[in-house]
């Protein structure tokens, strides 16, 4: 298979210097996202776009080599070519009618030439000539430049002619590692989720920070929809997850803060804990998921007062986004089922919060703070590598296996639904069950408690994660599925 890869169009209006920088970063990503697929994928150019070649042939491969091009920054276009050398006219409407004839009888249809290089002919010369044999020659029903039925398009490349055969539509943006770092406040809901994958789909390299404010099913639920993220769009690079333990400094503030400023000064101490791990880190700014006066602590007067609180610049993507916006956003990026199924943690509910706030009443109320309190959360900050996160969670869980599932016994799925839907589990005599590894804390509840259930999963780490925080939770009838 061979693939053109368009980069982003605001990559190709840059000076020289940069577009070129820009593109030979996109196709060190691309290397690196690609690597485990074909060791040997051949990645060439570094101008205009980018050229892949890869020996493999089976389809469930080369499809997901296309899946992750689509969802890797700074691809605007992947198309799939095939490739000739170039003859004259003639030939040329061979070949087009070779890949195109079949589809165009009785159809209206376009010709779509770009052409690269010298020649005693231009584009439309070849479109014309190529156009008006396939239309008397194919059956079709006529020709249309701006609502064809069917679009024949090859490009012209100096000594060699390229027929695109399938078309995909990348997510645009800038390549990974081109541009700055960011770290961005990770709750995992719907809004965090959007703002870190814009983000990324900018080019920015972004890490992730966790403030626990007490739920071990909440920071599992995190962790799992921010591996998600790096693993669908920003897997070129390492990144990491980062979890602040929180749990002490939410109890200082209820019992320090009036209750009107708790929210604000809870936003205020999680902008000073993130502002120091991003200057240990070198990360130039912050990123939060919040739009304005979605929440009384997203009041312009509030967001001033929390602002005050650092010098290290704040970034908020999603600041004048609609609610059902960032729930479309985050449906199409797949990290919505993973909000829905978030374990809620709220340690701080004000009854009454306000909405303008003024700085010297919080710098007064922060003055009970014992601020002794907020460092020993520092002190135990966690950091792991986000390829790593899942791994290192599941490695010293000690939890029952079985390798054979025995009649009467449910087998619960918890795949993403995409892999249970490439390959999915058959177990002659056994009941099977799909149940997403982000929904089983809110949806294992509701199951019958005198049933045995086994989770299964590819490699055994989520299965056992969720197994462990299910046994914590008081259900004893829950093992792990690992097949021999």
């Amino acid at each position: 298979m061979k693939v053109i890869v368009k980069p982003f169009a605001e990559i190709t209006i840059k000076s020289r210097p940069v577009r070129r920088q820009f593109v030979r970063q996109l196709a060190k990503n691309i290397r690196t996202v690609l690597r485990d697929l074909d060791p040997e994928l051949v990645v060439q150019g570094e101008w205009d776009n980018l050229e892949l070649e890869t020996r493999q042939s089976e389809p469930r491969l080369l499809a997901e080599m296309l899946e992750r091009l689509r969802n890797t920054p700074g691809i605007a276009h992947c198309l799939e070519v095939h490739e000739y050398p170039l003859g004259d006219f003639d030939d040329i409407f061979d070949k087009c009618r070779l890949h195109f004839g079949a589809q165009l009888a009785g159809k209206v249809f376009a010709v779509r030439c770009k052409r690269s290089g010298k020649h005693p002919f231009s584009s439309v010369d070849v479109a014309t000539h190529v156009g008006s044999r396939l239309r008397r020659e194919c059956g079709a029903a006529g020709i249309d430049l701006k609502q064809p039925e069917v679009e024949v398009r090859f490009e012209v490349r100096y000594d060699r002619l390229l027929i695109e055969h399938a078309r995909h539509v990348g997510i645009g943006g800038y390549p990974l590692g081109s541009i700055e770092q960011t770290l961005v406040l990770m709750s995992g809901g719907f809004d965090s989720t959007v703002a870190s994958y814009q983000m990324m789909r900018r080019g920015l390299l972004t890490h992730f920070c966790f403030f626990n404010l007490g739920g071990r099913a909440h920071e599992l639920g995190v962790m799992e929809v921010a591996h998600y993220l790096w693993e669908k769009f920003g897997r070129s690079h390492r990144v990491l997850f980062i979890s602040v333990p929180f749990e002490e400094v939410v109890g200082e503030i209820l019992q320090k803060v009036d209750n009107s400023h708790m929210g604000v000064v809870l936003k205020r101490m999680m902008l000073r804990a993130a502002s120091r791990l991003a200057e240990e880190l070198h990360i130039d700014a912050l990123v939060t998921g919040e739009a304005i006066s979605q929440v009384s602590s997203q009041t312009l007067p509030n967001l001033s007062v929390i602002d005050a609180v650092t010098d290290t610049l704040v970034l908020r993507p999603l600041i004048a986004s609609h609610k059902q916006d960032i729930i479309d956003t985050a449906t199409a990026i797949g990290t919505a089922e993973f909000a829905k199924n978030m374990p809620e943690y709220c340690g701080v509910i004000s009854v009454n919060p306000t909405t303008r706030a003024k700085r010297g009443r919080v710098e007064h109320e922060e003055t009970h703070f014992d601020m002794a309190v907020l460092e020993r959360a520092l002190e135990r900050v966690r950091k792991v590598t986000i390829d790593k996160v899942i791994d290192e969670l599941g490695e010293d869980l000690q939890i029952e296996e079985v390798s054979e599932a025995l009649p009467g016994q449910i087998v619960l799925d918890i795949r993403h639904p995409d892999a249970a839907e490439d390959q999915p589990l058959a177990l002659p005599g056994i009941e099977v069950q799909a149940l997403p590894f982000y929904a089983v804390n809110n949806r294992f509840k509701a199951l019958d408690a005198n049933r045995q259930y086994l989770l299964y999963c590819d490699r055994g780490v989520m299965s056992r994660l969720h197994a462990h925080h299910l046994l914590s939770e008081g259900h004893a009838n829950v093992r792990v599925y690992r097949p021999a």
